[in-house]
């Protein structure tokens, strides 16, 4: 038998500098801010459907789950969101680790997204001590108490708040006040702060893994009037949502009118019908994941191809008006 030992390398070698005096790209100061934005408002057929949608979910008592791309924090949307959940729009929020840690960087730094072209040069790119020591601190603490990732982080920020000056516009931390779920999904490697001294994997496992059975039950209470909007998470939110679909279906639920949409800008065409693998249409994870197989017995699948900038803002807009 041939035995191999992989090589591994010292993560305690890892250096890390403060960003206290970081370029942010996003910052407090030009979030965008429901009411005093003067927006391009955007509407199309599959949009006003959309809408409602929503409003018939919240009428009716109806799950509304989400699932964001780190994008949308870095857009400055994050008072949108906050909004949509305190309006009963949104009754699961989720996102990938990305979003966390952007999340994250505004409560405690006011600002968050480096200039990455620059920082890789050198290898300082995502060596943020701050971040990444208080927000792996969070993860353990909470996998200890069994939490999941997103509670870890809101009740590290509850429980710390000389940290977070700007927790008030911090989205898992409204959310937990709100009693409303902040699921995060984490791929192993994917985000700065796995690149940190301090990174526990196993925490990480534990409090995500967590994260995924409360989505499970919450995509359970989407029965057959429910809305699950993906915006812009092209491959993480496609994959989970499909699983927890499946496990759902699996026990037993149904869910075979819900209302699904996915949000992004690349052009699909006629999304509805059949593509063949010689199209890169095809291998877009949410065309199938999101807008077909979900409703293939049912239901409406919508695809909402349009900037965040606009879209999200246009939601808020449309449902203010009732």
């Amino acid at each position: 038998m041939i035995s191999f030992t992989p090589n591994t390398i010292d993560f305690t070698k890892i250096t890390t500098y403060t960003a206290a005096n970081r370029h942010n790209l996003v910052r407090i100061d030009n979030l965008r801010t429901p009411d005093k934005d003067k927006d391009n408002l955007f509407t199309n057929e599959e949009f006003e459907i959309l809408i409602e949608k929503l409003k018939e979910a919240k009428e009716n008592g109806e799950a509304v789950t989400c699932f964001i791309g780190a994008h949308v924090i870095k857009c400055g949307l994050s008072r949108y969101l906050i909004w949509l959940m305190e309006n009963g729009y949104i009754t699961h929020l989720a996102s990938n680790g990305a979003g966390s840690i952007h999340d994250f960087e505004l409560a405690y730094l006011g600002g968050t997204s480096e200039h990455v072209p620059t920082a890789i040069e050198d290898g300082s790119f995502g060596m943020w001590e701050e971040t990444g020591a208080w927000m792996n601190e969070a993860i353990k603490l909470g996998a200890k108490k069994n939490y999941g990732y997103g509670e870890s982080l809101a009740h590290y920020v509850d429980k710390n708040p000389e940290k977070f000056p700007y927790k008030e516009d911090c989205v898992f931390y409204r959310a937990y006040k709100m009693g409303v779920p902040m699921t995060y999904h984490v791929t192993m490697g994917t985000d700065i702060i796995h690149q940190h001294p301090e990174v526990d994997f196993e925490a990480l496992g534990k409090t995500s893994g967590k994260d995924f059975s409360y989505f499970c039950y919450s995509v359970m209470q989407l029965k057959d009037k429910g809305v699950h909007l993906n915006i812009g998470s092209a491959v993480t939110g496609a994959e989970v949502f499909l699983k927890a679909l499946s496990i759902a279906r699996n026990q037993g639920y149904g869910l075979k009118h819900i209302t699904t949409a996915n949000f992004d800008i690349i052009p699909l065409g006629d999304y509805k019908t059949d593509v063949g693998k010689d199209k890169y249409e095809y291998y877009y994870r949410p065309r199938k994941n999101i807008i077909n197989r979900p409703v293939s017995m049912g239901g409406t699948g919508l695809y909402i191809c349009g900037n965040h900038e606009e879209t999200i803002p246009s939601i808020y807009s449309r449902l203010c008006e009732e």
